[in-house]
């Protein structure tokens, strides 16, 4: 198992609208692709974040050798109960997740 912050180039979390987040994952080499999407399961980063798994996106890019997660945001954009108006505090939630 190893830390996917320690196997990965960059990851990266942003706002997407003020009912999503994302988080982009640049793996830097298709081997990293490869050893990330296969590890990296989709259900416990949803109920890391907080979300029925259903709830959440996932996309893998191959050409780009990036994996991409939508959620939605727990609260909306802006509001007195929003903590990360920009996102930017999700990513390290994935990047210390242990992966196999």
């Amino acid at each position: 198992m190893a830390e996917l912050g320690t196997l990965v180039e960059k990851v990266r979390s942003k706002n997407a609208g003020p009912f999503w987040l994302t988080v982009d994952i640049f793996c830097g080499s298709p081997e990293a692709f490869a050893r990330v999407t296969t590890g990296l399961e989709t259900a416990r980063v949803a109920h890391l974040f907080g979300v029925e798994p259903q709830a959440m996106k996932r996309f893998d890019i191959p050409d780009l050798n990036v994996v991409k997660l939508s959620v939605p945001r727990p609260v909306v954009q802006g509001t007195r109960a929003d903590r990360d108006m920009h996102g930017a505090g999700w990513a390290v939630l994935v990047e210390e997740m242990e992966i196999a």
